[in-house]
């Protein structure tokens, strides 16, 4: 894996931008906006995968389309953060399919989710069926998201 942002050339810069906005773009495409010969463009993007700087493809989906219309962002204290709780905790939250993101954290909280819901009734579900069942929870604080201002998917690279 590259080690750094300084490891990266202008031509991967290019490469990652332009995939970052139109991931389904050609070779063809990604060569153009890179100002790589076609080979090269497409030698380029398998080192990037396979250094892991690219870690995949996936389609942006709009929540509120697919009926997940509702976000909060879950605040967990562990009653301990010994290794094994921590480890504990994490592997059933990656078993929970409406937590999007989970977040180790500094300060007073031990993790910070993104959790996703059709409704309330269905964020009692999660919260029911899910969150109080994580090994190790000692506190829950939930805060549910209004409104998204903005939502990024391309990094700002430099």
């Amino acid at each position: 894996m590259k080690s750094s942002a300084h490891d990266l050339d202008i031509a991967d810069k290019r490469l990652l931008t332009h995939l970052q906005a139109h991931g389904r773009a050609t070779n063809v495409e990604l060569a153009e906006a890179a100002h790589l010969s076609e080979s090269a463009c497409f030698r380029r993007v398998r080192a990037l995968e396979a250094e892991g700087v690219i870690t995949g493809y996936a389609a942006a989906v709009d929540p509120r389309a697919v009926g997940l219309g509702l976000s909060v962002f879950v605040s967990i204290t562990l009653a301990s953060q010994a290794q094994d709780v921590l480890a504990a905790f994490e592997a059933a939250v990656v078993e929970a399919p409406e937590i999007m993101e989970c977040h180790l954290m500094t300060g007073q909280a031990d993790y910070v989710l993104r959790v996703v819901a059709a409704d309330m009734d269905d964020l009692e579900r999660v919260h029911a069926t899910r969150l109080t069942r994580l090994p190790g929870v000692a506190r829950i604080n939930s805060s549910i998201a209004l409104r998204t201002v903005v939502r990024r998917t391309a990094l700002p690279l430099r």
